[in-house]
């Protein structure tokens, strides 16, 4: 998000030009949890994610990533399990590690890396990523984002990917596209919440960065259907206006009834109910694959609304970060810069840098995904499926 101008409060106005990437029970899980699918036998041999920061394993790094949080190739970022920077926006694994890691596969490689073996998959997901084409920003003066990419550009990637396989599309090279997708679970994250980030406060409506990123989205998931994706996962954004820099750039008078910005949250939910609607179409469309919806925005607000029954002891205080009080976040000073520390115990913690979060969350909400009902149809029955 590129602000020119902030209200804080109506008596402060903090000047700044930022890139906002915001990108997106009743048990606590036990660490073995998410690994509940490892001991049957392997349903996929391969993983094939996209995306943005929530998901990108290491297509960026601290000079390619997003502005503002350009420290991710730095310690703290890493440190709770790899015990070292992997270009992770985290104190360790994402959703999609936990995911690989239930499907007994290794983490999957960034694209970028073209050393790493890709026997198991390729992750293509990109921090900073827009749903809607980068130009879009550019030309309307909306970014100075170093970051390029947009799910246009995942889509290129993959594409390049494929015809090394010899896939063009289901129709022309079905033996080829067989091989490639039977095997393979695609998973899509979270992307969209970067493009509302970028128009904030500008003169391009809501509703008319709604329509390109949404349409941007489902056309995207058209296409790797047409190509002969049979199970396919889409995550829906989370609540972005949780996320302690919504925290930190909104009036204290728009909240909603978690205590978030509820301007920002009810975008995301009318985002995920237009991309929901069109996953229905696409389950008649093509009745041969199996698609499910990772309810992202209702797993992270249960987990919001009942923190202290998982763990969480901060819900909206960044972990690392700067300046103490409620939330810990400065943007000028944030996770990885020289002035900023990290928290002792980042597991009691949702958020991690202010605007992603931590390993303790992904891991409970991939958890949620994989063993619990906040899949639509639910993970097991997709697995079920798996021919």
């Amino acid at each position: 998000m590129r602000c020119e101008a902030m209200a804080i409060s109506s008596r402060v106005v903090i000047p700044l030009k930022i890139t906002l990437i915001i990108l997106t029970t009743t048990l606590i899980f036990s660490p073995s949890s998410v690994l509940s699918y490892a001991s049957t036998p392997k349903k996929f041999k391969k993983i094939y994610a996209f995306g943005d920061s929530y998901t990108d394993t290491g297509n960026t790094h601290s000079s390619t990533g997003p502005s503002s949080f350009n420290y991710v190739s730095s310690p703290p970022y890493g440190n709770t399990f790899f015990h070292h920077p992997t270009n992770r926006y985290s104190d360790g694994r994402l959703v999609i590690d936990f995911v690989a890691e239930s499907l007994s596969l290794p983490l999957l490689p960034p694209y970028k890396d073209s050393k790493a073996d890709k026997t198991y998959g390729v992750n293509f997901a990109v921090a900073g990523s827009t749903a809607i084409r980068h130009r879009f920003f550019v030309r309307n003066n909306l970014t100075l984002n170093v970051t390029p990419q947009s799910l246009q550009t995942q889509l290129v990637w993959f594409n390049r990917f494929l015809e090394s396989q010899g896939c063009e599309n289901s129709a022309t090279t079905p033996r080829q596209c067989g091989a490639v997708f039977s095997d393979a679970l695609v998973w899509v994250g979270q992307i969209g919440a970067n493009d509302y980030a970028y128009s904030f406060a500008s003169t391009i409506s809501p509703n008319t960065i709604q329509r390109l990123a949404t349409r941007s989205v489902t056309g995207f998931l058209e296409v790797l259907l047409n190509k002969g994706a049979k199970y396919v996962v889409v995550q829906g954004l989370p609540p972005t206006g949780c996320l302690t820099l919504s925290m930190y750039l909104a009036p204290e008078t728009d909240r909603d009834g978690m205590g978030c910005v509820g301007s920002v949250n009810k975008q995301s939910y009318l985002h995920n109910t237009i991309i929901q609607a069109k996953l229905d179409s696409f389950r008649k469309q093509f009745p041969q694959a199996v698609i499910v919806y990772a309810d992202h925005w209702n797993a992270y607000s249960t987990i919001v609304r009942g923190a202290n029954k998982y763990g969480f002891k901060e819900v909206f205080k960044s972990c690392c970060g700067f300046g103490g009080g409620n939330l810990n976040f400065d943007v000028f000073n944030t996770c990885g810069s020289p002035n900023a520390r990290s928290c002792p115990d980042p597991s009691q913690y949702i958020n991690w840098d202010g605007v992603h979060l931590t390993e303790a969350m992904y891991k409970t909400m991939a958890s949620m995904f994989l063993n619990g009902t906040f899949c639509k149809p639910p993970f097991s029955y997709l697995l079920a499926k798996k021919q």
